[in-house]
């Protein structure tokens, strides 16, 4: 049975905000978009870069080091740093294209509740 913590009141964001929260030994990223909440891993799985202080346009998180960028509905990458040609294919040869990690999350009343 999946066990769930309450993280935040669904008023806690407004559509467009990022926050970063801890969940046990995890610090997760939440956000709001059209009204739903995302739960996705905070630190970009390329150089460790705080995905909180990156840009968030509709579901696209980009990261603010090297602008890699992931869709929050499910982490997958849609790029992969911005960089291109024999730099962009070393990058990849040294650290591969990873998604991010993502978190169940529901609401009940007024919490914001994330799968643990």
């Amino acid at each position: 049975m999946a066990t769930y913590s309450e993280i935040m009141k669904t008023d806690s964001l407004k559509n467009g905000e990022m926050k970063t929260v801890n969940i046990g030994d995890k610090e997760v990223l939440i956000a709001k978009v059209a009204d739903k909440f995302y739960a996705v891993q905070n630190l970009c799985p390329h150089m460790k870069a705080n995905l909180a202080q990156g840009k968030l346009e509709g579901m696209i998180l980009t990261c603010p080091k090297h602008s890699s960028q992931f869709d929050l509905m499910d982490g997958h990458i849609v790029r992969w740093t911005n960089w291109s040609g024999f730099k962009a294919k070393v990058a990849k040869g040294i650290k591969p294209p990873k998604p991010l990690a993502t978190y169940a999350v529901k609401i009940e009343g007024d919490k914001v509740m994330v799968q643990t």
